[in-house]
């Protein structure tokens, strides 16, 4: 319930963290010890994990909209004088985030078995108890 949630608006900061470190002039860029690369997949990895797991049912939509994003986002450092947009770079990103999508579509899959198996264990002890508790299915959790 708690990981529900949260789970839209992390993946919005997320994104809009993003916006706002390939837009932004170059000095205010973390610097990390990896490869920019490897920053660059990595982060959109994650944003794509986010949204996958934040709009289970729209996977498919969370990963077009990241590629054309990713690409979008790209193209807006035409308007920083530090900055210069590369299709490699945006490659880089659409990569990372079609990976990013494809590891929530598997953690979405392990929550939706998990769910099953609780409600499961519930019902069997709940057996002549009078039941009156609601159990939540995996359609009512938007999977």
């Amino acid at each position: 319930m708690t990981a529900d949630k949260f789970s839209k608006p992390i993946a919005w900061l997320l994104l809009a963290a993003i916006i706002f470190v390939t837009v932004s002039p170059i000095g205010l860029r973390p610097h990390t010890i990896t490869s920019v690369n490897l920053d660059r997949a990595l982060a959109y990895l994650v944003v794509g994990l986010a949204f996958a797991v934040a709009y289970p049912r729209h996977w498919l939509a969370v990963a077009a909209l990241l590629v054309v994003g990713a690409v979008g986002i790209e193209l807006l450092q035409y308007l920083s004088p530090t900055r210069h947009a590369r299709m490699h770079d945006a490659a880089v990103k659409a990569v990372g985030a079609c990976l990013g999508v494809l590891i929530g579509m598997l953690v979405n899959r392990l929550r939706r078995q998990n769910s099953v198996r609780t409600e499961g264990r519930d019902a069997q002890g709940k057996v002549g108890a009078g039941g009156g508790g609601r159990t939540r299915t995996a359609k009512a959790e938007g999977f």
